[in-house]
């Protein structure tokens, strides 16, 4: 074997891709300086590629060496063999087999191992291994176990997530809901951007107009002190403080220092001030609100509220809590960063005296607050037939607290990214580290789990931001360019069993977001598992289909846009070409194809609506926008989303993906406030109509399936 025929090997054993193929369909090869950075990275024992010889070795040792995979998984109304890899003289061992079910139920079984069926043999640095095939366990209830084995001599333990085949499948199809940011939105009470009781006050019109959902981007907790993305959060366990409704909190009644605070002159002034800016001022108004609810935690914990026991449940069922308050608090003293703190608080270690004891009473309060605010929000919607719909990103920030708990199972040497394409010729360099694939395994997908069951103990739909990172996720290298990374593969039929199961036990609809370089496997995998696809109509026109536009299915959540898109005024007329120019992402000429192409596909557009029986005039964009939604709405789509903001024509994006400085991207305030939204005829005659587009289309479609 070659030098390079090996170092591919090893790629493989750690399920690193070592070629793809990009967006035109060309194959890349991955350089050999990559794979030695993301072998290294994943701990593989190799220095130079003249170590992968012996790294092959240990690999394959390591593998054949336990009995068990880690995680094995059982689908519901499946038999498949559980594989278990044993040395050659175990190869006629009895085996005794212990199942603990989740709820502390014990089943048993023994086996002879020359009565299985081998699976496999091989020899490795002269060890000789089979693999047998253990007989499936049999109908086990949906959840997570533990599996334990017993050879002579050995014994092995793995995790069993016996999973439903299918997501969580809501009934209530064929709706509507309407999306903005929640810092986007914004209201005469709130001060400044959107909070809880605003997105409840929206949640409750959207339900009055006929609609079912209400969505938004994460609202996950952050570093209150610096810009990040939704996508960036330090922690995918928590929620952002930023979003409290300070004014409703319980304490309010019963302390005069809150009381006093809000009722000064000066911190009225402030407030207006920050409500007038066209841009959202995170630091200054979180510095707002953090003195009023440092007033209203120590009244808290002084013994004045009547909400203790609540407080006292809260944090016994979320036990995470309290360290993470401690890192904040600790955060705080020491520097935002922890890979700047003292060494025994880098290796997770915080005792008293790392921390303000206050500073740490303020984050479990504030957790708190937010868990109440955010109860009341869901079973106001709850009962107005409105479903939350969340998004779950697929990264946090390499400063949080999900990275410095858990600092095995981020990989610190490499950081999530995307290869070039059409847009981003480059490839693009996320700035957070990914997950290791097999330590996720290991570690029983705890954080996973626990990621999941935070969101979904609100959201009756919860958007997975790239779901592809399921399959495969690329990888760029600490010190390398975005376009020298490489993909590693990820275990999917694990993760989507968790999904799956999650999923069932909360009744919440699941969304990938499969946009952009889809791996042909992804979306057969989405259907197989009950996920919902994305319809999006950027996305969706083909000037050279014969259908311009090809029909939704019912599996589908459809829109217009995403945040990451421009709006469709925006689009209509081109003015992101021209934005794309002004930051040189573009040249002269590719200005002129990009127009040009634009405009094909737009009058291509244009004459399928036409077709399609809507009457538009395309100088008017409304004719054009109420033709757009009808299709939608008429569509067999398991949702439609429309974004407000398209609804007053709005060109000015929400977020221009790759710029940071160039852009006030996650900043700007919707151009209305909720008051005024709620109140325009072009808004409320548009959702209207999407209404009875979509009770129209429910029944058409209906008759259509019988």
């Amino acid at each position: 074997m070659t030098a390079d025929t090996q170092l591919h090997e090893l790629a493989h054993l750690y399920g690193v891709l070592t070629a793809y193929y990009d967006i035109s369909g060309r194959e890349q090869q991955a350089s050999e300086e990559s794979l030695l950075a993301v072998l290294k990275s994943m701990g593989a024992p190799l220095s130079t590629i003249a170590d992968a010889p012996s790294a092959i070795q240990e690999k394959r040792l390591s593998y054949w060496r336990q009995m068990l995979e880690p995680v094995i998984v059982v689908w519901e109304a499946e038999t498949s063999p559980v594989q278990v890899k044993l040395p050659s003289y175990l190869s006629d061992a009895s085996l005794a087999g212990h199942l603990e079910l989740e709820n502390g139920e014990w089943r048993r079984w023994k086996w002879s191992a020359s009565e299985l069926p081998t699976l496999q043999t091989t020899d490795v640095d002269g060890e000789k291994y089979v693999s047998k095939g253990l007989p499936s366990p049999g109908k086990i209830p949906s959840g997570y176990h533990r599996f334990i084995l017993e050879a002579p001599g050995k014994t092995s333990e793995a995790m069993v997530i016996a999973a439903p085949q299918k997501a969580y499948q809501n009934p209530a199809s064929c709706g509507w809901g309407a999306f903005l940011p929640l810092y986007a939105l914004h209201s005469r009470t709130s001060w400044g951007s959107g909070d809880f009781s605003d997105l409840e006050n929206l949640a409750t019109w959207v339900s009055s107009l006929g609609g079912n959902v209400v969505a938004t981007l994460p609202f996950l907790a952050a570093l209150s002190d610096e810009l990040s993305s939704p996508y960036t959060p330090v922690s995918r366990l928590m929620w952002n403080e930023f979003y409290i409704d300070v004014t409703k909190a319980p304490e309010m009644e019963k302390c005069p220092a809150a009381q006093s605070i809000i009722g000064t002159p000066s911190f009225h002034d402030e407030i207006e001030s920050i409500r007038k800016l066209p841009l959202v001022d995170y630091p200054r108004q979180m510095a707002l609100k953090r003195r009023v609810l440092e007033e209203l935690s120590r009244c808290f914990f002084s013994g004045f509220s009547d909400n203790f026991l609540s407080f006292q449940r809260f944090t016994t069922e979320h036990p995470e809590v309290e360290e993470y308050a401690r890192f904040r608090a600790a955060g705080e003293k020491h520097g935002i960063s922890w890979r700047s703190w003292p060494e025994l608080l880098r290796q997770g270690t915080v005792r008293e005296g790392d921390y303000n004891e206050e500073a740490r009473r303020y984050h479990l309060y504030a957790q708190w607050l937010a868990s109440r605010q955010l109860d009341a929000l869901s079973e106001k919607a709850h009962a107005n037939s409105i479903g939350l719909y969340f998004d779950l990103p697929l990264g946090v920030h390499p400063d949080g607290y999900d990275v410095w708990r858990n600092q095995e199972l981020f990989v610190e040497g490499a950081s999530a990214g995307a290869p070039p394409d059409s847009f981003f010729i480059h490839g693009q360099n996320w700035q957070f580290p990914p997950m290791h694939p097999q330590r996720l395994r290991a570690q029983n997908y705890q954080y996973f789990i626990a990621s999941l069951a935070h969101n979904l103990r609100y959201a009756s739909i919860l958007r997975l931001d790239h779901v592809m990172s399921l399959h495969r996720l690329f990888w760029v290298p600490k010190g390398m360019e975005a376009k020298d990374g490489v993909y590693v593969r990820y275990p999917a039929e694990e993760l989507y069993a968790l999904l799956t199961l999650e999923s069932q036990r909360n009744e919440a609809v699941i969304v990938g977001e499969d946009l952009g370089t889809v791996p042909p496997e992804v979306r057969p995998a989405m259907s197989r598992h009950g996920l919902q696809r994305m319809y999006i109509v950027q996305y969706e026109i083909d000037p050279n289909d014969r259908s311009v536009l090809r029909p939704i299915e019912p599996n589908m959540v459809a829109g217009l846009n995403t945040h990451d898109m421009p709006p469709f005024a925006a689009f209509w007329q081109g003015l992101d070409i021209e934005e794309r120019a002004r930051l040189g992402l573009l040249s002269e000429t590719d200005v002129r194809q990009e127009q040009e192409k634009r405009r094909a596909l737009l009058e291509a557009l244009a004459r399928f609506l036409q077709n399609m029986g809507w009457e538009i005039d395309s100088s008017k964009l409304r004719t054009v926008l109420m033709a757009i939604t009808g299709f939608l709405g008429r569509g067999q789509a398991y949702n439609v989303l429309v974004n407000l903001e398209d609804l007053w024509l709005e060109t000015q994006p929400q977020n221009t993906p790759g710029t940071c400085q160039e852009r006030p991207n996650w900043r700007r305030k919707a151009r209305y406030s909720l008051e005024e939204f709620t109140q325009l005829p072009d808004v409320k005659s548009l959702l209207h109509e999407t209404d009875r587009q979509r009770k129209q289309g429910s029944v058409e479609n209906g008759s259509k399936r019988q």
